[in-house]
C-alpha cells in the first residue's frame, strides 16, 4: 500500500514520525514534502506542487494530519475527486466542531482517527496490506 501524508509545516514532526513507522511496516510512501527547507522562488513553489498532486494521485490512501493549511485541503480535494481512501486524523475532537468544521471532514470516503499516533497507525496498519506483500 502506497500512502501519501498532508499536513501542514507546524505539523512536520509527526508527519515524520508516523511516515516512518509506516514505511518499517513495509508500506511506501510517495512523497515526502517535509524534505524541503526554505522555499524562495515561484519555479521552486511550482516543481514542489507538481510533486505533491503526483504524490497524492499515486497513493492508494491519502492521511490528513490536523492542523492542516491550505495546500492540505487542496489535497484532500484531489483525494476525493480520485476516490481515494481518505484517513482524517486529530488529536481532539476538533475536527467534529459544528462551528469549524468542514462538509467534506464528513463524507463517507474519509475516515475519521480521533486521538493518538498510535491508534492512527495501528488503524491504518490493520486494514491495508503493506506494500513488500502485495
Amino acid at each position: 500500500m502506497k500512502f501519501y501524508i498532508a499536513s501542514s509545516l507546524r505539523n512536520v514532526g509527526n508527519v515524520r514520525d508516523v511516515a516512518e513507522v509506516l514505511k518499517s511496516r513495509g508500506f511506501a510512501q510517495t512523497y515526502d514534502w517535509t524534505t524541503h527547507s526554505k522555499v524562495d522562488s515561484i519555479s521552486k513553489l511550482r516543481e514542489i506542487g507538481n510533486e505533491e498532486v503526483a504524490g497524492v494521485l499515486d497513493a492508494d490512501v491519502v492521511i490528513i494530519m490536523m492542523p492542516a493549511g491550505k495546500g492540505s485541503h487542496v489535497e484532500l480535494g484531489i483525494a476525493l475527486g480520485t476516490k481515494k481512501k481518505i484517513y482524517l486524523y486529530s488529536s481532539t475532537h476538533e475536527i467534529n466542531d459544528i462551528g469549524t468544521t468542514s462538509t467534506f471532514y464528513h463524507l463517507d470516503e474519509v475516515e475519521q482517527c480521533i486521538g493518538s499516533l498510535e491508534y492512527l497507525i495501528s488503524t491504518i496498519s490493520m486494514s491495508h496490506t503493506p506494500t513488500s506483500l502485495n
